[in-house]
């Protein structure tokens, strides 16, 4: 049985029918004809606690209720999904805080304090009445705009986090942003300094999935809100560039961004955003008039690390994001001049990263001048299949490992272990030594170090 039919039957017969509303974006996306929210959303008018013990007496849920007596709100799992139970409540906060004090109240009371019409549509569990509480919700979804129940700078000032919210939502929906809640944005932008930053990064990586998100990222910069938490991104704007370039780094981000295919990954479209970071601190003009951005990509890595440290991203996302950045212009260097030893360096230093790479590059250069010259990236797939089908990728290291090295050697771990294995990697490379021949690795070590 579905989760909210276990609700409504565990409920039928109680205090509880008829008084269980759904609310939030389980009712807007239904009404929209979008795939239901995996999270749900209960209010009702009384103790959130007492229906999650009462769910829990039952037997429905899967563990004991997660109670947040500060909020009024509860949490408990059905079928592997969470419910969250809330009871009808005004909040107020105080100004260096996000975190509310609360009191019970009604439901249009609850209506009014959040963040947008949209999200303030009732469903009766019991019956499926929708009720438009505030009378502007249903009008504001036919109409697709985005606007506060109440005063837009005292919504975004008590809760900053909402006008990413606000972007997102534009972004995910394709919606307009009410004019008033648009400048309450401008307004209240620098509260942002209260939020997380694994909040906004959060909201930046929902927008950065979204259908427009190309939208949402020219809104976060139109808004200003983008230089409050990425000023190192928002720099990017106006920065005109060179003869292979028909926009400026912004604008190219986005174009080269919108590129990407539907099902891109996250890492590939926030190795695009941060791609060419670099480019304002390395902006540089010769005498002849010529823009030049020498090693933006090396400066590209150490800015893009500190955005997404400041933000809160993982280890392993930084760690694959600064290797795309710092590579990003290797694969388009390639014409059929290179040698089959320069394509299995680029293998070996690339690794799983490879395909990415390649699609890295395919968005940067339809996001750049099409008049220039540029990479034939089909015929560098062909070569790549052509050099892995003599040698696996796998196979491009050295025929020794470590221990093997310093066996040979008579030396412990520190650089001259590092050289010399760098040094059989690199005659595999070459042709000159065949993958796992341990015999010919030890002869040309003590030939070269011995």
């Amino acid at each position: 049985m579905r989760t909210l039919d276990r609700i409504r039957e565990a409920t039928k017969s109680s205090e509880y029918e008829g008084r269980l509303y759904l609310v939030g974006g389980i009712v807007r996306d239904k009404i929209l004809g979008l795939p239901e929210e995996q999270d749900i959303d209960i209010v009702l008018e009384g103790d959130a606690a007492a229906l999650a013990e009462f769910l829990h007496d039952k037997g429905l849920t899967e563990h004991f209720p997660v109670v947040y007596p500060r909020f009024g709100t509860a949490m408990v799992s059905l079928n592997g999904r969470k419910v969250e139970l809330v009871s009808a409540r005004t909040e107020k906060y105080e100004p260096e805080s996000r975190k509310p004090d609360v009191q019970l109240a009604s439901l249009r009371d609850d209506a009014l304090r959040r963040d947008f019409t949209i999200n303030t549509l009732l469903e009766n569990l019991h019956t499926g009445e929708v009720i438009d509480v505030l009378g502007t919700a249903l009008s504001d979804l036919k109409n697709r705009t985005i606007r506060t129940p109440t005063d837009p700078v005292s919504t975004f000032a008590e809760d900053p986090l909402r006008m990413l919210r606000a972007v997102r939502f534009a972004a995910r929906f394709g919606f307009t942003i009410d004019r008033d809640a648009l400048e309450a944005i401008r307004q209240e932008g620098d509260r942002l300094s209260i939020v997380s930053g694994e909040r906004i990064r959060d909201e930046l990586i929902k927008i950065l999935a979204s259908q427009g998100a190309i939208t949402g990222l020219e809104l976060l910069r139109e808004t200003g809100l983008l230089r409050r938490f990425a000023p190192e991104i928002d720099r990017m704007s106006g920065v005109t560039q060179n003869i292979y370039h028909v926009y400026d780094c912004w604008t190219h981000t986005l174009k080269a961004l919108e590129a990407l295919p539907p099902d891109a990954s996250l890492r590939l479209r926030l190795a695009t955003l941060f791609h060419d970071i670099g480019k304002p601190d390395t902006r540089t003009v010769d005498e002849a008039g010529n823009v030049h951005f020498y090693s933006h990509q090396t400066a590209g890595v150490e800015i893009a690390r500190r955005v997404m440290r400041r933000l809160r991203f993982s280890n392993d996302e930084i760690g694959y994001v600064a290797p795309m950045i710092h590579m990003h212009l290797r694969v388009g260097e390639y014409d059929d001049e290179w040698s089959d030893a320069a394509v299995r360096r680029l293998i070996r230093d690339v690794g799983d990263m490879l395909d990415d790479l390649i699609e890295l590059t395919r968005v940067d250069k339809a996001a750049s001048n099409l008049e220039m010259p540029s990479v034939d990236l089909e015929a560098l797939r062909r070569r790549i299949a052509q050099v892995e089908s003599g040698l696996a990728a796998a196979e491009i290291r050295s025929p020794l490992n470590g221990h093997e090295i310093m066996q040979v050697l008579g030396v412990k771990p520190g650089p001259v272990l590092r050289e010399a294995k760098d040094f059989l990697t690199n005659e595999v490379i070459e042709g000159r030594l065949r993958p796992g021949d341990k015999a010919e690795a030890e002869r040309l070590l003590k030939e070269r170090f011995g």
